[in-house]
């Protein structure tokens, strides 16, 4: 190896002999490894500055100072010194894990970024750079770890770029790097990426803020060190042993705090937290009833964490007290090991020796959730995939029980859905309803602590596009997604194999009659895979079925494109593949058309439709003759407008009529002329056909009151 690069005599050469003081923790060995890659890094970026002028090697030595820190290995410490080396300098990783060990050199490229691949927009590069982090970071956690203490360096080091680069990495720093770092149980980290961020992105609120709480510091000393004083009087008079600290709040929480609130400054009384450390997990219980008894409660402030940890193992009993001067006093009373974990989550297990197996059931939690958020990988763009992880960094919990008793941990706001696919994903598919505490409820309602859920399933229930709509967890939003695409590939295979089917018989050709190497020979030709995916190129409209048929045949006729002259026999209840427009709301018995829309399938409208006229003027080669097919027990959505004299309880007649016809209510509205005299009533309601709706219309036209009633569609909706 080449002698190692002489450094100037300022900062770097400094900050390198502190660092290489912190090393004691590793054998003589590896910290000649260590050597050997900062020499490496040293060169490798010999010529490069940072956007404040500084030599770059500066960065790679702190996010190592940083992983020192840590008390983490040495294949991680060589890793932060060499994390940019791939990415700025062109090394390899092959070079790297010949130099310094296949670990180094899977971690170094677990952290590098995908420069090399091309991307539509910043958000695409940024979303497949965060996709690929997260797979290196489900096998191995030391990837995350350098990865946050990269961030750390990076945000702190920023007063030298534009503004809006600086405001775009602060806000992609809040919403990515600072939930992961509270959920690995890094809560010092988290607290000082959010604070940094803060000043970053809103610099001057947060001067004014700083200044205040400087001024409020002084005022209110007084009242916090009578406040410590009393706690350790009364705990020491319970015989309980116990440290009592204060801990101010951060800007970033205090903002929160103020946003939240619709407080002013002055107004947030609560900005120190008093932390209470104790010996073991009985004296957290009887320095609870002890600080109790000394001020009041808050009802409804408690929250027992070491009965029922948080996700990253955080353990501590919080309450609120009403303290002197009615000012809220939160505290927090947890013992030392849990205070390890509290402050330093999983890089509790390095930084002490002795740690207990909650350090190390940690880490193995926490590679499950790594696990976990991989499982929204399966289909879906990066972008997709991204947006549901973000979802599922959200900090705040709920605790709820399944009927066997085990407890489960879902985020705040998680509906009944997102507690379904929790459970496992054939659940989430084939739910139909569910049971809050013994008592059936929607599947839309959300879930709150302490709450006994059951799941009703059916084999047959298949996910509700609507159910995007309300879920919280990312799981559920990907799941809903890959099934609802395998449903509309399925779908419009079937309207596809039909479409071509009647196309084929159009041509005087039976398809049964078609040789296999006919069939062969279009499918390569589309450049599909099998017969099913042309099938449902052909229902969603991306291939239309003369062509193929033609091609199928080997025809060289392939211009005429006309869909017209074949008729089209639907349920009604195809799903995905064939939508009812909304627009018109077509029911059995309507004259109903169709059009292929590129992307969507089949849309299938009334003759009548207001909506369509022109387009089959202008285009009617787009449109094809849908036709009903008898079935029993289908319901369709339909809109009725009535007008009535404005008298009382002519709106229950009205929906008595409606409800004694078999039919049920939707939704409904009501408008009223100016004079007050007529009534507008708009239902949406259920119908089996045109023979229903008949009986249904006949039955309001009765009440004396009705003065008319219309079906809705088209532009009147």
């Amino acid at each position: 190896m080449d002698p190692a690069p002489q450094l100037p005599v300022n900062y770097e050469a400094d900050a390198y002999s502190v660092f290489l003081d912190s090393l004691d923790y590793l054998s003589p060995e590896e910290i000649e490894r260590v050597k050997r890659a900062f020499d490496f890094a040293a060169r490798a970026h010999a010529s490069q500055k940072r956007a404040s002028g500084e030599p770059y090697i500066t960065h790679p030595l702190a996010v190592a100072g940083t992983v020192v820190d840590w008390r983490m290995d040495a294949d991680a410490v060589c890793a932060a010194l060499l994390h940019d080396t791939m990415e700025d300098t062109g090394a390899s990783k092959d070079e790297l894990s010949e130099l310094f060990g296949k670990q180094v050199g899977e971690l170094v490229d677990g952290l590098s970024k995908l420069d090399k691949m091309e991307f539509n927009s910043y958000q695409e590069a940024q979303a497949e750079n965060f996709r690929k982090m997260l797979i290196a970071m489900a096998r191995d956690l030391r990837v995350v770890m350098i990865k946050l203490a990269d961030r750390h360096h990076n945000i702190q080091t920023m007063s030298a770029m534009r503004a809006d680069k600086r405001i775009r990495i602060a806000r992609e720093t809040l919403e990515i790097y600072a939930p992961i770092a509270l959920r690995l149980g890094l809560n010092k980290l988290y607290e000082e990426l959010r604070d940094i961020c803060f000043r970053l992105i809103h610099p001057h609120r947060a001067a004014v803020l700083t200044k205040a709480l400087r001024t409020a510091r002084a005022h209110r000393q007084d009242n916090q060190a009578r406040i410590v004083e009393a706690m350790c009087d009364k705990l020491a008079h319970a015989g309980v042993i116990a440290e009592v600290v204060r801990r101010e709040r951060g800007l970033h929480s205090i903002f929160c705090h103020m946003k939240n609130r619709q407080q002013s400054f002055s107004q947030v009384l609560d900005t120190y937290t008093f932390r209470v450390l104790v010996e073991n997990v009985p004296s957290c219980y009887l320095t609870l009833g002890a600080l109790h008894s000394l001020y009041k409660p808050v009802p409804g402030k408690f929250s027992d964490y070491v009965a029922l940890p948080k996700a990253n193992g955080y353990q501590s009993l919080h309450t609120t007290l009403i303290g002197p001067y009615g000012v809220p006093v939160e505290v927090q009373i947890r013992t030392r090991e849990m205070h390890r974990v509290a402050e330093d989550g999983v890089s509790a297990n390095w930084l002490y020796k002795d740690a207990g197996e909650s350090c190390a059931e940690l880490q193995i939690k926490t590679h499950k959730w790594l696990e976990s958020l991989l499982e929204t990988r399966s289909g879906g763009s990066s972008a997709e995939f991204f947006e549901d992880v973000k979802v599922d960094l959200f900090p705040d919990e709920v605790y709820v029980f399944t009927p066997k008793g085990r407890i489960m941990s879902l985020p705040q706001g998680a509906t009944l859905v997102d507690f379904a696919y929790a459970v496992h994903t054939d659940v989430g598919n084939h739910c139909t309803a569910a049971r809050i505490n013994h008592e059936l409820a929607p599947l839309r309602s959300e879930l709150k602590n302490g709450d006994l859920v059951e799941i009703i399933t059916s084999p047959e229930a298949k996910p509700n596009p609507a159910w995007l709509n309300y879920v919280k967890t990312g799981r559920a939003r990907s799941r809903i997604r890959q099934a609802l695409r395998t449903t509309q590939h399925e779908e419009s295979a079937r309207l596809g194999e039909r479409l071509l089917r009647q196309e084929l018989l159009s041509l005087g050709v039976v398809p049964i009659s078609v040789p296999t190497a006919a069939w062969d020979t279009l499918v390569r030709a589309s450049g599909q895979q099998s017969l099913e995916e042309v099938y449902a190129d052909i229902g969603l409209g991306k291939r239309l079925p003369s062509v193929v048929a033609r091609r199928l045949l080997a025809r060289e006729d392939m211009s005429a494109t006309n869909l017209g002259g074949r008729t089209i026999a639907i349920h009604g209840n195809e799903g995905l593949a064939i939508q009812l427009a909304t627009c018109c709301q077509p029911i059995p018995g309507d004259p109903i058309v169709g059009s292929i829309r590129k992307g969507r399938g089949m849309v299938v409208h009334t003759l009548d439709c207001p909506g369509i006229l022109k387009s089959r003027k202008d285009e009617p080669h787009k449109w094809l003759d849908v036709e009903w097919e008898p079935e029993e027990g289908r319901m369709f959505d339909l809109r009725l407008r009535v007008e009535v004299k404005n008298q009382r309880g002519v709106l229950a007649r009205v929906a008595t009529s409606i409800s004694d016809a078999g039919s049920n209510i939707e939704h409904m509205s009501t408008e009223t002329d100016p004079d007050g005299h007529v009534t507008t009533l708009h239902f949406t309601i259920k119908v089996s056909d045109r023979k229903h709706l008949a009986t249904i219309m006949r039955r309001v036209r009765h009440i004396q009151e009705v003065m008319r009633i219309t079906r809705e569609r088209g532009e009147a909706a």
